[in-house]
């Protein structure tokens, strides 16, 4: 197939949305999917977000919390003696804490299974709060339906409990079945437990002490950072503000501001800003996705595509003697069919400088380029270094 970039400019002349362009493509059971923001077009006060979208504040943060844990009341889906040791040692050991001795004795496990156990534990939360816990099977427990977790200590990375979970969980799925055949929805062995575990420890950190604050870009951009920072200034009308680097603006407590360091952070965090960010193309080459900003730019390339195709076709013939013959035999003789089809008339087409890249994409596109040539002439461009363009593939 030969691409004729003349075709593509006339094409691209009947496009009227120039705000938002949206293309699904694909051919041959690929998908493409191209998301194009064009940036020219749209109002500056379309394109703000507030400051609260793009950062985290420095030490408002989540903690992971772990524990191991026994599920008890199974109906039999629980893990079985030879494969999950560590079930019936846990159970020993829990057993011997309530007073009871059951050394050397042949316990059935299979009414018990071992699980692991996490939450997430929310910033400045109090002692005596509920989080929810999700648990899941660390043994050969085919289905947790039914079970309790007993009372499990959840501890952080610094090897302190911070919560205690205990409770009924709650299972999505199920998994039924006889000898023939057996039927599973969703995942039996993973559980939740809403609300299922209790604050024992508060994290010790106060805001009000913090003399700065300091904000982490989700996305790192130096012009963003900036832009933070003569925002949060042109409100507070002093230099409170620091973009140190792409990724950090510190922001000082005002001498003479009045209120506290949370009003502080709930009037910037309110703050419409403009975030920028470098040009990018996101390229999926398994499911045939591309993701493209509008500040992907062309220099000037010429490009030739030609398709080749081999078909090959096999008709198998049956060749036997003919009725009562003395002689002869059955055989399979193969027949096959070898096509090749090439496009000779491919020839070179320049893409002239300023054409962006949705434009191109979009021109290839109706002219019915296949999406595996897309992405291969997109890496090609950028091989040649006219793709003015970050690619990150997935």
């Amino acid at each position: 197939m030969m691409i004729m970039f003349k075709t593509i400019q006339k094409s691209l002349t009947a496009m009227q949305n120039p705000k938002m362009r949206v293309a699904l493509f694909g051919t041959m059971g690929f998908g493409i999917f191209l998301l194009t923001i064009a940036g020219l077009a749209i109002p500056a006060e379309a394109k703000t977000t507030r400051i609260k979208d793009i950062v985290n504040f420095e030490s408002v943060r989540d903690n992971q919390l772990i524990g191991y844990g026994l599920v008890v009341g199974l109906n039999g889906t629980g893990d079985s003696l030879n494969n999950s040791p560590f079930t019936e040692q846990s159970l020993l050991a829990m057993l011997e804490r309530l007073g009871v001795n059951v050394r050397g004795q042949n316990l059935n496990t299979g009414n018990v299974a071992a699980v692991m156990v996490t939450a997430t534990l929310p910033p400045f939360t109090s002692q005596g709060s509920r989080i929810d816990v999700n648990i899941s099977s660390l043994g050969d427990a085919s289905n947790l339906q039914g079970g309790t977790l007993l009372v499990t200590p959840l501890m952080a990375a610094d090897g302190e409990v911070y919560a205690v979970a205990q409770g009924s969980v709650n299972v999505s799925g199920y998994a039924a079945g006889g000898q023939a055949a057996q039927v599973t929805q969703n995942i039996p062995t993973a559980a939740r437990i809403p609300g299922g575990a209790i604050i024992e420890r508060e994290i010790a950190f106060k805001l009000e002490d913090l003399k700065q604050v300091r904000l982490a870009l989700r996305n790192p951009d130096f012009t963003t950072s900036r832009r933070i920072a003569q925002a949060i200034n042109g409100y507070t009308s002093s230099n409170v503000a620091l973009a140190e680097n792409s990724a950090n603006v510190v922001i000082k407590r005002p001498d003479l501001y009045a209120g506290t360091i949370v009003d502080l952070i709930t009037d910037i965090e309110q703050l419409p800003v403009e975030p920028d960010q470098i040009a990018r193309v996101v390229i999926d080459e398994r499911s045939g996705v591309i993701v493209m900003g509008s500040d992907v730019k062309i220099s000037t390339v010429a490009i030739a595509q030609a398709n080749l195709t081999v078909r090959i076709t096999e008709t198998p013939q049956v060749s036997q003697p003919n009725p009562f013959a003395e002689q002869g035999e059955t055989v399979v003789v193969p027949r096959t069919d070898l096509t090749v089809n090439n496009n000779p008339d491919s020839k070179l087409a320049v893409v002239e400088t300023g054409v962006t890249l949705e434009e191109l994409v979009t021109g290839l596109n109706r002219l019915g380029v296949p999406p595996r040539d897309v992405i291969t002439i997109l890496q090609a461009i950028k091989a040649a270094g006219a793709l003015q363009a970050e690619i990150t593939t997935m």
